[in-house]
């Protein structure tokens, strides 16, 4: 590293880092207090949910975060055609018979002996890095060519939605469109290709539904959830009573009754439910507070990014975490279709907390150069 590269080193963020340990902490706890459901059944062993989501995702993650904040983010421009590759190629392995698994018509997974990981974890960061060195590369063309930043929109998203339509992982798209297009849009992207963008999306929307049932479903349960009660609104209208059994202050940890047998997925896409029928209101308000407070210090850190491709890349991982989340939490209150995205740093999955932990790594990477 050179003398001028070391003379800008500074610590790591210290508001990021105090932000990640309270959700790191705090999920944690709300991990297990809705697991109860399941350990009471019998289902799953308490060795097993600690062992995947605390060394697995927690330890793991934190390792990759340290490995990452200490690696000049620089490092990996000249890598990410390479990095983006070998992710879409690790992806396409959920196809390959012996190594893929399937569970409830999706086929997300990979085994490598005992471990279980979800490769679309690191294609989310593979598609942001290279997204990153493409529009530090070439972000003033958004502006001076006709018509560039939706070519190479539309050809990025359609490199990784093929394998992800195929699995089919709707949600994980969805939320990669968004990661990238905030980071076109950050670029330089015009007003006039963001409309014309929206457009398509909401036309290819619409063929999506038509060709695959179970997006058309999703779309007239969100529109409708009563009417299929016992259903596909099953799981909507269990999360909405544990969330207005919350009422303002909650009932109190561990003491959700909605997570026996009620709600599906206690430790998984349903776990804000259980979070809002303990803590209420108010605890659901502050939770939100934490992943705001955290979006808005990673795009202070961006502002403060020493060269585009830190800003970019960052604007890119915060929008892949805080959009997930959030997705996830309206879709329990029934703002959005259900997507079956998990809530970062509380919902079961530890390839989902170790990626996202080793994107935020190279985050406070970033903020180490950062501007005075």
């Amino acid at each position: 590293m050179s003398k001028r590269l070391l003379a800008k080193l500074k610590q790591p963020d210290k508001v990021l880092l105090s932000l990640l340990g309270v959700l790191i902490v705090g999920g944690f706890f709300i991990f297990l207090s809705a697991s109860l459901g399941l350990l009471a059944d019998g289902k799953v062993s308490f060795a097993s949910i600690a062992f995947n989501q605390f060394f697995l995702g927690i330890v793991l993650g934190l390792v990759a975060a340290f490995i990452m904040s200490r690696i000049h983010y620089r490092v990996w421009r000249k890598y990410t055609p390479y990095i983006l590759g070998l992710s879409v190629i690790f992806t396409l392995l959920v196809f390959l018979p012996g190594v893929g698994m399937s569970w409830g018509g999706a086929s997300r997974w990979v085994h490598f002996g005992p471990v279980t990981f979800q490769p679309v974890e690191f294609l989310k960061i593979g598609v942001v890095l290279f997204a990153a060195h493409f529009l530090a590369q070439h972000g003033r063309q958004l502006q001076s060519h006709s018509h560039f930043g939706i070519v190479a929109l539309i050809s990025m998203i359609g490199l990784v939605a093929v394998p992800l339509l195929l699995q089919p992982d709707t949600g994980s798209l969805v939320v990669i469109v968004a990661a990238i297009s905030a980071m076109f849009f950050t670029a330089g992207l015009k007003w006039r290709d963001v409309g014309i963008i929206i457009v398509i999306g909401l036309v290819a929307l619409a063929v999506l539904a038509a060709a695959r049932p179970y997006v058309f479903d999703r779309l007239t349960t969100f529109m409708n959830p009563g009417e299929d009660a016992q259903g596909s609104g099953y799981q909507i209208k269990q999360s909405l009573i544990a969330v207005g059994s919350g009422g303002i202050m909650g009932r109190g940890f561990g003491q959700s009754v909605q997570k026996f047998n009620y709600l599906p997925e206690p430790i998984g896409d349903s776990i804000f439910a259980v979070y809002a029928e303990e803590f209420g209101f108010v605890g659901s308000t502050l939770l939100l507070a934490v992943f705001l407070a955290l979006l808005l210090r990673m795009y202070y850190i961006a502002i403060k990014a020493p060269d585009a491709f830190g800003a970019l890349l960052v604007v890119g991982i915060a929008t892949l975490i805080i959009v997930q989340s959030l997705f996830n939490i309206a879709a329990m209150l029934g703002v959005v279709p259900l997507s079956g995205l998990p809530l970062i740093f509380v919902s079961h999955g530890g390839t989902a907390l170790a990626s996202t932990l080793a994107g935020l790594g190279i985050v406070l990477n970033v903020s180490r150069y950062r501007k005075p």
